[in-house]
């Protein structure tokens, strides 16, 4: 008889823990990430990539990626903030896995990526979102936010320049003369920019140290150069660097713009940033004195150095702000 109990009491015990361990599981897997899609939509011909996560029910945030990269850059990202927002990354046009129309037939310029990303957004019948923008990002993203800034429920900028103050006079001459030398010498140094040694040790490891040097993927630059394997996606990215001073002299505009909407915005910068200098990052604070800042020990890819801690800063930024 006893035996017979004590067979029972482990039996009960045995159910008990595996309804527990069972219970324990089913919790813990609510909080995994929703798979990242991989999807293509057609805009006046021509195909766009982008990445999407999350629910569709929920706030969207666009992840506007930078130069030499693509939605790529956000791969680490996208799942931190899709268990809460659904997350669009577009590809621009000429990068990544989005369309590369011959740049002999098509002038790339920032407008063109502006104008073609906003057709996406409107494709996807995304009315609101969040923005978010690094590097090339912003002048994609101001361009939009100019057409209709209400739109725009929040946005997020890392190392996302709009100010003089970013840019060092060196750099701010480069970016004139990248405009208005036509020379072949000229072109062939812009061109020798976007080749394997100036993405990987002027771009990825520029602003890298022993203290942040393996936190770096390789996949990064390895992803991008796929993309830049032939002279005409090169001379995509040597027509857009000559056509970057028209940012500069938008400046003026988007701080304009920004002084007289005052959008909720926070502002994580990697300072270590070599490019786009924390000057820069401190520079919204004069038209938007509510933005939170955050210096971030990090470089110009400062998503790639800091994913989770930029993850947790966005998410507490926008349930704070109730966007939820």
């Amino acid at each position: 008889m006893k035996s017979l109990l004590s067979i029972l009491i482990l039996t009960l015990a045995f159910f008990s823990c595996k309804t527990s361990l069972n219970n324990k599981a089913s919790k813990d897997s609510y909080f995994l990430p929703p798979a990242t899609t991989y999807n293509y939509a057609e805009i006046d011909s021509v195909k766009l990539f982008y990445r999407a996560a999350g629910d569709k029910n929920n706030p969207v945030i666009v992840l506007l990626h930078g130069y030499p990269s693509s939605s790529h850059s956000y791969r680490n990202l996208i799942p931190m903030l899709s268990t809460h927002y659904y997350v669009i990354a577009p590809d621009n046009l000429g990068s990544g896995y989005s369309a590369h129309l011959d740049p002999e037939t098509t002038k790339y310029t920032f407008d063109l990526l502006a104008d073609y990303t906003q057709k996406l957004i409107n494709k996807l019948h995304i009315k609101n979102y969040v923005m978010y923008m690094q590097d090339f990002g912003a002048p994609v993203g101001y361009r939009m936010m100019m057409e209709n800034p209400n739109r725009i429920d929040a946005l997020i900028v890392q190392n996302a320049n709009a100010y003089l103050d970013g840019l060092t006079e060196k750099r701010q001459h480069f970016f004139r003369t990248a405009q208005s030398d036509t020379s072949k010498t000229q072109y062939d140094f812009l061109y020798s920019l976007t080749g394997k040694d100036a993405v990987i040790n002027k771009q990825y490891l520029f602003d890298l140290d022993e203290t942040n040097m393996n936190v770096q993927s390789p996949d990064a630059w390895t992803h991008d150069l796929a993309f830049l394997n032939s002279k005409k996606d090169r001379d995509i990215q040597v027509q857009l660097f000559q056509d970057y001073n028209t940012n500069l002299l938008s400046y003026p505009q988007w701080q304009n713009m920004l002084n007289k909407n005052q959008p909720k915005t926070l502002i994580v910068w990697g300072k270590k940033d070599l490019k786009f200098n924390a000057n820069g990052a401190k520079a919204y604070l004069k038209d938007l004195p509510n933005a939170e800042l955050h210096l971030l020990d990090a470089g110009h890819f400062a998503a790639e150095e800091k994913t989770r801690e930029i993850a947790e800063l966005i998410l507490k930024f926008l349930e704070k702000h109730d966007i939820k």
